[in-house]
């Protein structure tokens, strides 16, 4: 069991809130951020989640946390994280969860980054003292801090250059609810490009299926 702790979440929409208030239910005291420090859905947040929910800006927020996660929209999160004085992020764990997701030319939207590059390492390129790790991305909101919604085993990625932050990220998703043998490291943040072009496919199977409660499982034979 995780001892409590200090975490930033910056993003008040569905995903920051929801992540948020998981880690409330833990025992963790958060505060979630936006560009402003009234922000409407934060006030509302924090008076439904209860008193170790607190808001305030992007850089409150991460000065607050002793682990930050990205749960801004992918179109803003560099612009959102270059609100945040360096030092508030230096040495800790950010955890992106953001998706570089395009929705100029309408719906479904296109990624804004891919092939050889990913918003994770232009995060990572953009905060060199910050250690980030990409999880959560594939999945939705309710998936993301309740895996026993979709039924039977299926698999988490991360990513990230810094084995001990992805440890620690990856103790943090079992307290969520994720098998640790479901989590799989995916490498270093160049793995996020994989992550992250993984949403065109899941676009088109939430189509399909007519649900976002959905996910995969990796099978595969062992080499001998």
């Amino acid at each position: 069991m995780l001892p409590p702790m200090k975490i930033g979440v910056l993003g008040t929409g569905t995903v920051g809130r929801t992540v948020g208030t998981k880690l409330v239910e833990l025992g963790h005291e958060v505060t979630i951020g936006s560009r402003t420090a009234n922000n409407e859905q934060a006030a509302e947040w924090v008076d439904a989640t209860g008193e170790r929910a607190a808001q305030g800006t992007f850089a409150d927020a991460a000065a607050f946390g002793e682990i930050v996660f990205n749960c801004t929209a992918g179109s803003a999160s560099l612009e959102a994280l270059g609100s945040v004085p360096g030092e508030a992020l230096a040495g800790k764990i950010l955890v992106d969860v953001a998706n570089p997701l395009d929705f100029s030319g309408g719906m479904p939207p296109t990624l804004s980054v891919a092939n050889d590059d990913s918003l994770g390492e232009q995060i990572q390129r953009a905060l060199p003292g910050t250690r980030v790790v990409k999880a959560l991305n594939t999945v939705n909101a309710n998936v993301m801090v309740e895996p026993g919604r979709v039924p039977e085993d299926h698999d988490l990625f991360v990513c990230g250059n810094d084995e001990g932050a992805k440890a620690e990220v990856s103790e943090l998703l079992e307290s969520f609810g994720w098998p640790r043998e479901r989590i799989l490291d995916l490498g270093d943040i160049t793995g996020a490009r994989a992550m992250e072009m993984y949403l065109p496919l899941w676009l088109r199977l939430l189509r399909k299926l007519g649900t976002s409660e959905f996910n995969v499982r990796v099978l595969y034979r062992p080499s001998s």
